[in-house]
Formats: C-alpha cells, sequence, structure tokens
C-alpha cells in the first residue's frame, strides 16, 4: 500500500510539473496595416527606365481595395509565430530576413491560426500600386520621394546591415521601407507582362523562373528602389537582403 501511494504520489508530481512547464501560447501584438483605396495606375516601365527588359511594357491596371502592412514583418513578430529566429543580423525590431517564400507560408499559415485572420503575401500589383503611393501618388521617383536617403536604406547609406523598421520617412500612404532595407517576396509566380489592361492580376499560374520579390534591399543600389523594379528568384532561396510585408 505504502509503495503504491509513492508511485500515485510520483505520477501526480510528474503531472503537475509537466503542466506547469507547458509552452504558453503565443501573444501576437496588433499587426499595423494600413487601408488602400483601390484604383486604376499604371504598372511596369517602359524600355528608357528598365533596369532589365522584363519590367516592361507599361501596362494598365485596376485594383480592389486592400490592406497591407504599415512595416516590414520584424524579428519578434517572426519568433512569436514560429519559435526561432533565422534572421542574419539579430534585433527584435529589424526585419526579419534570411527566409523563403516557403518558409513565409508556413507563417502565414500559424499567424492566422493563431490570429483568426486571413493574412497573405501582397500580390506584385498590389505592392507596386501601394509602392506608388496608391490615390495618394505624388509620381516620385523613388518609392516615397525624390531624396532616396530620406526614404530608403540602400548600399550608400546602411552600413551593410538592416535597420529597424520605420526609421526612415513612409512613403505618400504612410508605409514604411517598401524601398530598401530588404527586398521583399510578393505572392506571384514570374510572367512576362501583358500590354493589354488587367483587373486585380494574380501573375502566372507557373513559373520555372521563380517567385517575385519587389523593393531594393540595403545592399542594392538606389536605382533598385524604384518602384517598378522587379526581381526574381527560386521560392527556396533565403538570403539577408530578403524579408516580407504582409496584406490582406
Amino acid at each position: 500500500m505504502r509503495l503504491l501511494t509513492r508511485i500515485i504520489s510520483a505520477a501526480l508530481a510528474t503531472a503537475f510539473s509537466a503542466a506547469g512547464s507547458a509552452k504558453e501560447p503565443a501573444v501576437i501584438s496588433e499587426i499595423e496595416m494600413v487601408d488602400v483605396k483601390g484604383g486604376t495606375f499604371t504598372m511596369g516601365l517602359d524600355e528608357s527606365e528598365a533596369e532589365h527588359l522584363f519590367e516592361t511594357p507599361k501596362h494598365e491596371v485596376t485594383l480592389s481595395d486592400f490592406r497591407i502592412g504599415k512595416y516590414e514583418v520584424t524579428q519578434d513578430l517572426w519568433e512569436a509565430v514560429m519559435g526561432d529566429n533565422p534572421s542574419i543580423s539579430k534585433g527584435d525590431k529589424l526585419p526579419v530576413e534570411n527566409i523563403s517564400w516557403n518558409d513565409i507560408q508556413l507563417f502565414i499559415k500559424k499567424l492566422n491560426k493563431l490570429t483568426g485572420k486571413k493574412y497573405r503575401l501582397p500580390t506584385e500589383a498590389e505592392w507596386e500600386y501601394a509602392a506608388r503611393g496608391g490615390t495618394l501618388s505624388e509620381g516620385y521617383a523613388f518609392i516615397g520621394g525624390n531624396e532616396i536617403d530620406t526614404t530608403a536604406w540602400h548600399f550608400h547609406n546602411a552600413d551593410k546591415h538592416t535597420h529597424q523598421v520605420g526609421l526612415l520617412n513612409p512613403n505618400e500612404l504612410g508605409i514604411y521601407d517598401m524601398g530598401g532595407n530588404v527586398s521583399e517576396w510578393v505572392q506571384d509566380w514570374y510572367g512576362h507582362y501583358s500590354e493589354k489592361p488587367q483587373k486585380n492580376p494574380k501573375g502566372a499560374n507557373k513559373s520555372e523562373t521563380g517567385k517575385i520579390l519587389r523593393g531594393g534591399g540595403f545592399g542594392n543600389l538606389p536605382e533598385y528602389n524604384k518602384p517598378g523594379c522587379r526581381f526574381v528568384s527560386n521560392p527556396n532561396f533565403k538570403s539577408q537582403y530578403i524579408g516580407f510585408r504582409l496584406a490582406e
């Protein structure tokens, strides 16, 4: 009887210990989003402006209303959701980087389960429209202004590393770091632009070339921080120069 009592006591102690050490559910702070009123804009560049031919031709795109992250996704948010931090440069309010497009899909799935929201990556068209300032666009040379040092961390001012999100000036919509800091994955597979007008385009159905990235990073020259610039990479690719922001 005494032995049985000891066994039961030990079992209860183990159970209470396990319960006490159980991991607390992640607490996700409110993610600041910017409401973007839909409209029609000219997407892409002409050959005299483009760094690459796949940024041409210019074409008319019409978008519905959507929401986009005020800031790039930060390391503290990533860690709260995923439980790790893959970034090369560490800091809670630095943009998370060194993550693939596929990694982001897992992050978003977990984030939506935790929050009950329907976050996603922005489409390429949504990203460019927001970068240009949407209906408030002033037609600046760079994203957010004509003086790039005031709006973007790039090759000449970033000192070879990322910076806390939101330190420089926002663009016309109040969105920070769309140019510079890190390039950003978007939802679309790479595809050639069409000259025909489009409504809420989603990109190619599939592409062996890869997924689209937008916005120059801290390692890019200033000219790659223009709103029409495109980049493409394999969805498994990871780099300290690449992060993302959310959309709804």
